[in-house]
């Protein structure tokens, strides 16, 4: 692991986290975990409840949140400034659309 690896990754139990893009602004990231929070609580819901197609609607939601943080697609360390940032906001439209 090289010296930026601290920033890119945390390390839990041995397995490397992708940790959120550090140049996202606090009240996007706020956003974006919030509807992660929600996403994960819908797919153990959907779980008990047995029910296949809301467990995948729920992993989608938890997915995008995730993209939008930086934690999944492109790594944010090798993506501009410019393009993690739309990326994020984007996914935090699509999500707040999801919501209602």
């Amino acid at each position: 692991m090289d010296a930026h690896d601290d920033d890119r990754w945390l390390v839990i139990n041995g397995r490397r986290w992708r940790r959120t893009d550090p140049c996202l602004p606090p009240e996007l990231v706020e956003a974006l975990k919030s509807h992660l929070g929600r996403g994960r609580s819908s797919v153990r819901t959907a779980k008990k409840a047995g029910d296949d197609e809301l467990v995948a609607a729920a992993r989608r939601r938890v997915g995008l949140a995730k993209l939008g943080l930086g934690e999944r697609g492109p790594y944010w360390w090798e993506q501009p400034e410019a393009d993690r940032l739309a990326q994020a906001q984007t996914a935090l439209r699509d999500l707040d659309a999801i919501a209602g």
